[in-house]
Formats: structure tokens, sequence, C-alpha cells
């Protein structure tokens, strides 16, 4: 059966699944599909190519429209709220996403839709730009942090220990972090990311816009 790029890029996600960014290597790949080094870089040139096209893929299902009636900060935040999804979709999958440059179809759309949401709420084409630039760094940022400190496939429990940390404050050296301690120890992680989304919005709608 003739190999096909789509085939290429689907059995590299399902291989990121089973053993990680670290261990999803050309040689593995060709040994999954069962193809010599050159059918493989014919469909992609290099590992780099790979992860481009694996990011791309990560982002087919965040290209559908808001939902009606929201408000340009609501859908600024939904666009932000899709890509961390789409991110946590796949094992490692803010690092993949991390350092690419893709000018194709899903990522495009994806991008023109978020400058849209800016625009629309009377923002400069600069502003606009860097003010999705700032979001998406932000959700790739906190995205890659989650999936660092998340347990790995089969395994129990994250990396950190909390008690660890109230063990260090609980001697009254840091009083402001002892203080803040329940809202460092919060685990509701989908709160904390609205929150800082909510914050650069917020600037966003506050600051000139040259």
């Amino acid at each position: 059966m003739r190999l096909r790029r789509e085939q290429v890029i689907s059995t590299a996600l399902r291989l990121l699944g089973e053993v990680g960014l670290d261990a999803l290597t050309m040689r593995r790949l060709g040994q999954e599909l069962n193809v010599q080094a050159p059918t493989l870089y014919w469909h992609v040139k290099n590992k780099q190519e790979l992860l481009d096209a694996m990011a791309e893929a990560m982002l087919a299902d965040c290209v559908a429209r808001a939902p009606e009636g929201l408000t340009w900060m609501d859908r600024a935040a939904n666009m932000a709220e899709r890509l961390r999804r789409a991110l946590l979709a796949h094992r490692d999958g803010a690092r993949v996403f991390a350092g690419t440059y893709v000018t194709q179809e899903n990522t495009l759309r994806f991008a023109d839709t978020w400058v849209g949401a800016l625009r629309e709420a009377g923002l400069s084409p600069r502003a606009a730009a860097w003010g999705t630039w700032t979001m998406v760094y932000y959700t790739i940022g906190f995205t890659l942090e989650e999936q660092a400190l998340a347990p790995l496939p089969g395994t129990e429990g994250g990396k950190v220990d909390p008690e660890h940390l109230r063990a260090a404050l609980a001697r009254g050296v840091y009083p402001h972090l002892g203080e803040a301690s329940t809202h460092l120890l919060d685990a509701d992680l989908d709160a904390r990311f609205r929150y800082g989304i909510q914050l650069i919005v917020a600037g966003l709608e506050a600051a000139p816009h040259p």
C-alpha cells in the first residue's frame, strides 16, 4: 500500500502519545511505518518538518467558528482555550508546538480568526498581531509547565509534592508566600489559566493601540 503523508503524520502523533517527544525519532517512525528512510524523507525531509506537520494537525479542531454572541474579549479568550485544549490532547503537545513556524491552512485560519477578534475590537493591526502573539506565548508557556508536571502515562501522581512547599512555608521565613500559599497550591489549572488570559485581554483593552 502506498504511503501517504497523512499516514506519516497520524502515526507520528500516535507514537508521540506512546513514547513521548524525546523518543520520537525519524528512525523509530520509519520502523513503525515499515518503510526505509528514503520513503519517509520523501514525505517529511527532517524532524523539524515532521514537528511542523504535527503542530498543524493538532489545530484541526481549532478552526471552527466561535459561538455567536460573544464579546471580542470572550472570543479572544476562547481562542486561547482552544489552543490549550489542542495541546493538552497530545502528550508533549506544547513541546511539539513550541518553536514551530507553520504556514499551512489550519494554523493560518486559526491565527486569522484570533487577530480578527482583536481587530474588531478596534485594535490597530500591530496591537492585534502583538496581542495575539502575547496570548499564544502565554498559552504555550502555561501548557508546557502543565504537561511537564503531569504524571507520565501509566504512572500515578504528579512530579511535584505540595507538602514540600507547605513545609518550607510553615517556617515563616517567607511571609508573603505564606500569605498566598493557599493560592500557590491551588490545583485548579483551568481557573489559573483563565485568570492569566483575562489579565492579558484587560491589558489589551486598556493599552494604547498605535
